[in-house]
């Protein structure tokens, strides 16, 4: 045996690791000391781009790069408060069940905030362009979660309510800054100052270098999607060009961040007043008067797929349950329709938020409405249509209840409901991966128990 070797390279290089790693576990609990990427080993994923009306798997492996793109259909959820509960390390195994609950029920993709503006210590924006490194943190924990747990993020950027700070909380920094600011809502879409603050947060996101597994954003398979704005709205329909000049403006700002991930708006669906024969399908005349146009705003060239959410509940008032049914039928088959027909595009329905009361006939509500949008999906998805998923709103764990309202549960809790998710997910998956393998897909699928 080479002894010489052994002593001369063999042994300080063990010496070396091990005070690195003693390192790593003095500083890790005590300075939140993330320990360099080399020590983490991530779950292979392809980035989702869009093909016609279609979202699809684009390979990266040459070895399947020949082979048809895998069409995915989108069966998936929200969890708004993943970041948040991410930032301590004593609440984070809830995010991680969540994540596990999700891809135990055959769900692929989670909408959460990557957004929480104003001047709190658990806020990520602190001021324009100051951010809070340990919520940060927070973000970059529930990323490297989905990813071992085959989920994927839609992240969203700003909220226009007025929860987690929002576009009132820009508004509130221009004018402390001296800005002279409109007193309207509407100015975050307008003022130069405002713009460029949230251009500054957009950049500080994208382009993040995640604190666990090294991976930039940019570069980091498990993001779906970047939403731009959680439910746009104006203040007066006269600031509708306004909106739309912001939306072009946004989208290509992080298509020149970032080109390997999707771009979507975060519309609710309403029609705008130009559009006579569609506001018709509104769930109100007031939704017409908000300066938002689902076609308008979806068409933007920067924008690859477009969204609607639907909560008959709460948007219609004074009319029975089957009144509602007829509403969200005709509101779903619109959508559907003119994502194929005009825009080109796929529709994601974002948010589907239904209450969990009961009926006469003794079916819970919740799942009337879900099967309805559900089996809509399915038979879109059967004709390779625009109809490209759905994401309900909003599932919760144990312990996280106060983040819920009057369309939040928890899954495993409601037997009907979560077998009728995770009827869905099987099918649309079944749907997805015709004549292709299932191998690569993650095995704690229940879609896949029985899959060769």
């Amino acid at each position: 045996m080479d002894t010489q070797w052994r002593d001369k390279k063999l042994y300080p290089a063990l010496g070396i690791f091990t005070i690195l790693f003693l390192l790593y576990l003095s500083f890790n609990d005590n300075l939140n000391f993330s320990f360099p990427q080399i020590f983490l080993r991530q779950p292979h994923m392809d980035f989702v781009g869009v093909n016609q009306t279609r979202f699809v798997i684009k390979s990266e492996d040459p070895k399947t790069q020949s082979l048809p793109f895998q069409e995915l259909y989108v069966n998936g959820w929200n969890s708004y408060w993943l970041m948040e509960e991410s930032v301590w390390e004593s609440s984070r195994f809830r995010v991680s069940e969540m994540l596990k609950r999700g891809a135990e029920m055959g769900l692929s993709v989670c909408r959460t905030w990557a957004f929480s503006d104003g001047g709190g210590p658990n806020d990520l924006q602190l001021l324009p362009g100051v951010f809070n490194e340990r919520v940060f943190k927070g973000l970059d924990y529930v990323i490297v979660e989905a990813r071992k747990h085959n989920i994927r993020l839609i992240l969203s950027l700003v909220n226009n309510l007025k929860a987690y700070g929002g576009t009132a909380q820009y508004l509130r920094w221009a004018q402390e800054a001296g800005t002279d600011v409109s007193s309207s809502r509407d100015a975050f879409f307008t003022n130069s100052t405002v713009k460029e603050y949230y251009k500054s947060f957009v950049k500080a996101v994208v382009t993040r270098k995640n604190s666990i597994s090294g991976v930039k954003y940019s570069e980091e398979p498990a993001i779906f999607a970047w939403e731009l704005i959680n439910e746009p709205r104006c203040e007066s329909s006269s600031s509708a060009a306004a909106l739309q000049a912001w939306i072009a403006e946004m989208a290509g700002y992080v298509k020149s961040l970032d080109q390997k991930h999707l771009v979507t708006v975060g519309l609710e669906g309403f029609y705008g007043v130009e559009k006579a024969g569609s506001v018709g399908l509104n769930p109100g005349k007031w939704a017409a008067s908000l300066g938002v146009d689902f076609i308008e705003n979806s068409a933007i060239e920067n924008i690859d797929f477009t969204s609607a959410h639907a909560y008959p509940h709460s948007w219609i008032k004074g009319i029975n349950s089957d009144a509602k049914v007829d509403f969200l039928s005709h509101w779903v088959d619109s959508h559907i329709s003119e994502a194929e027909k005009i825009l080109k595009k796929p529709v994601l329905f974002t948010e589907v938020g239904f209450p969990s009361s009961i009926q006469k006939n003794g079916l819970y509500d919740r799942n009337i409405f879900l099967k309805i949008v559900y089996d809509k999906i399915y038979e879109s998805a059967k004709k390779r249509k625009a109809g490209a998923g759905a994401l309900v709103w909003q599932l919760l764990v144990e312990g996280m209840e106060r983040y819920g309202d009057q369309f939040s549960f928890i899954a495993w809790k409601h037997p009907f409901t979560y077998k009728l998710m995770v009827e869905q997910s099987c099918r649309l998956l079944n749907t997805s991966t015709q004549g292709l393998t299932h191998k690569k897909l993650n095995q704690k699928n229940p879609c896949l128990a029985n899959a060769s």
